[in-house]
């Protein structure tokens, strides 16, 4: 029986590609094939097409508003938004159209769904609206079925449903937010409209084009436009067809031999092939769109050997700055060299899970925190720690003993070291004292340091042509991952090598034979890769969705603290520090009435680490000195960098004389 392209499109399984099919009734125009901005737009009666891929070309979405007319408009595929999904209000009748219609399992959440009536099974019944999360999907005993999860009393029960299991079901509200991109990839249900929110949108002027009204509120109905990805039968570059083309076809893959047409394949599907398959000459049929500048050569190359296919490492790094950072992928190969960057930390739980067996972590305190709880420390800024380990100890809180959980450190007095506790509940801040000035590769980062790490480049990598992390003023190491990807080297070119992401390339290619023996990969070529915002989200997701998060740190205490703890002259004493040499830079000869210091921050695009912001109603401080603050004893180091690293005896300094102030100001009150 003879369809439409756009029903046989609907009705079309992407896990039963390839498939071939045979035009009916179609339109003749100069020839068998007229082409026009890359789609085929017209097809004769009786040709034949093997259809190999199958793709969401745009997004068209209708408008609702409440009392008004619905309106159509077409959303671009990479539109910045965020969206949340309205949950479906049309009945799924079974468990085998639940999952013909969503993904499972779903890198994005399980989707969740609730009968309108019991499920009894043999050893327990599954109550009407009850939660089921789709787990993933089985088969025993020739049967198909589903694992489910049903919550209750906040402990998860876990069932299996059969494919075959009928009712009402109806999806389940979703409080996550997504890009359209995830919601086509993840999110969109086979042969089914998805309605959604505008949750955010972006200022982004590349978008003004869009004809979505501005402040939006309402909801939208998502319907996707296919496109197939074909071979013709004496042609042999892949042809794109949109799914709305006029025409009727039948699906005729059981009369021909689908070996008879040209087997192009997505990277993808190299690289799930055996090793044994390795190494291997393809010819590239269509070429990527999009890749960074190093992999240009990918256009104009005809043909690749492949080498292998294998798992990469790569670090996920950011630009340290407050706006518009960029991201990177910076490969093990890199061999240029870093130097460590202070980091920032703005909790003692942060601390904690910083701290390293390797080095000790020495910190200095940026903000202060007033301790509610008798047997833990109260925080002055200026503070320097030695972070040691988690402790569980008893303190007294408004006369009741209790157990809390603490940081156990080393106060640094001085020349002396006392042991004291820091409240794992403290709002506080703190910056790393660094006293390693050595010059690190990527590699020995990864294997000496915990991620995530603060490093500069120190000397760029001479391999690459233009080193874009040589221009950053600072690079913020977050994780390393692994991603796919294939050994290929150009067959015009033996003597050069690349690692191209299977996930981020995509091209088509036919493999025609083995190689000559003895042609071995020559040494990889280094590429820093840049990436977009959507990306980096995306790889961020999709790592943090694998690992377990760590437990929340402790709340503060339920008693609000009698007065508000800031840096004047109403704060708790502290003892003298009047051992503590004067810092020249600052003048101390008048008296204080009121004295307020505003916490240092590290300023990344600035030489120097200052103290900022130290003024006096009588009085006002200078400035520390701008010249840059080394640790002592490291002043053969002059390798032209500029570098921010913070001395402690000035950080001393700075401390003792706010306490000179304070104590003199107590005194004339």
């Amino acid at each position: 029986m003879a369809l439409t392209l756009q029903e046989y499109t609907y009705s079309l399984d992407p896990k039963t590609l390839p498939r071939i099919i045979q035009i009916q009734s179609g339109i003749y125009f100069q020839g068998s094939v007229y082409e026009m901005f890359g789609n085929e737009c017209c097809l004769p009666t009786g040709e034949v097409i093997k259809i190999i891929g199958l793709n969401i070309s745009k997004l068209s979405a209708e408008i609702q508003k409440d009392g008004l007319d619905s309106s159509c408009i077409e959303l671009p595929l990479d539109y910045p938004g965020l969206f949340r999904i309205v949950a479906d209000n049309e009945a799924y009748v079974s468990i085998g159209d639940i999952v013909k219609s969503l993904h499972i399992p779903n890198k994005l959440g399980q989707p969740v769904f609730k009968s309108t009536v019991d499920i009894i099974l043999s050893n327990d019944t599954i109550q009407q609206g009850e939660a089921i999360m789709f787990t993933s999907l089985g088969e025993g005993n020739s049967e198909q079925f589903v694992n489910i999860e049903v919550m209750r009393s906040d402990k998860k029960h876990t069932f299996t449903l059969p494919l075959s299991q009928q009712g009402e079901f109806y999806e389940c509200e979703d409080d996550q937010f997504y890009t359209l991109k995830e919601i086509i990839e993840w999110k969109l249900p086979k042969n089914r409209k998805r309605a959604v929110n505008l949750a955010k949108t972006s200022a982004n002027k590349e978008f003004t084009f869009c004809d979505l009204p501005e402040n939006f509120k309402g909801e939208l109905i998502l319907t996707p436009v296919y496109e197939l990805q074909a071979v013709m039968k004496f042609r042999k570059d892949i042809v794109h067809i949109p799914s709305s083309l006029d025409v009727e076809v039948i699906d005729v893959t059981d009369k021909y031999d689908i070996n008879s047409f040209v087997q192009p394949l997505s990277v993808n599907d190299i690289f799930n092939r055996p090793s044994s398959n390795f190494p291997i000459v393809a010819e590239i049929i269509e070429g990527p769109e999009q890749m960074v500048e190093s992999l240009k050569f990918l256009k104009s190359c005809k043909e690749v050997i492949i080498h292998q296919a294998f798992q990469a490492k790569r670090i996920l790094a950011s630009e340290i700055r407050s706006d518009a950072q960029k991201h990177f992928l910076i490969p093990c190969t890199y061999n240029g060299k870093f130097k460590r960057r202070p980091r920032e930390f703005p909790t003692a739980y942060d601390l904690e899970i910083a701290k390293s067996d390797k080095e000790p972590l020495h910190v200095v305190a940026t903000k202060a925190f007033e301790s509610h709880y008798e047997g833990l420390s109260t925080v002055f800024v200026g503070d320097q720690f030695l972070v040691q380990h988690r402790k569980t100890s008893e303190v007294i809180y408004g006369g009741t003993r209790k157990t809390v959980e603490a940081l156990a450190c080393e106060k640094i007095e001085g020349k002396g070291h006392e042991p004291v506790l820091i409240p794992m509940c403290m709002e506080g801040g703190f910056v790393e004292v660094i006293h390693d000035k050595k010059q690190y590769h990527i590699s020995e980062i990864c294997q000496k340091f915990l991620l995530p790490f603060n490093v500069k480049v120190a000397v760029r990598d001479l391999s690459i042509g233009e080193d874009i992390l040589a221009t950053m003023l600072g690079l913020h190491l977050e994780e390393e991952i692994t991603e796919p990807c294939l050994l290929i080297t150009p067959l015009k070119n033996l003597s050069e090598c690349w690692e191209i992401p299977v996930n981020r390339i995509k091209m088509s290619l036919q493999l025609l034979h083995r190689p000559d023996k003895g042609t071995a990969p020559p040494p990889v070529k280094t590429v820093v890769e840049e990436i977009n915002e959507d990306c980096y989200y995306t790889l961020r997701r999709y790592v943090n969705a694998t690992l377990h998060p760590p437990p929340r740190p402790p709340k503060k205490p339920l008693q609000p603290p009698s007065k508000s703890f800031k840096l004047e002259a109403s704060q708790p004493k502290r003892p003298d520090a009047s051992g503590s040499p004067k810092s020249p830079h600052i003048n101390t000869q008048k008296p204080f009435k009121s004295i307020k210091v505003v916490s240092p921050e590290l300023q990344n695009a600035m030489p120097e680490c200052e103290f900022e912001n130290i003024t006096a109603t009588e009085s006002n401080l200078q400035k520390a000195s701008s010249e840059q603050l080394t640790n002592e004893g490291e002043d053969g180091d002059d390798d032209g960098h500029d570098y921010e690293y913070i001395d402690k005896d000035e950080v001393e300094d700075m401390r003792s004389t706010f306490q000179e102030g304070y104590i003199e100001n107590k005194t004339n009150c």
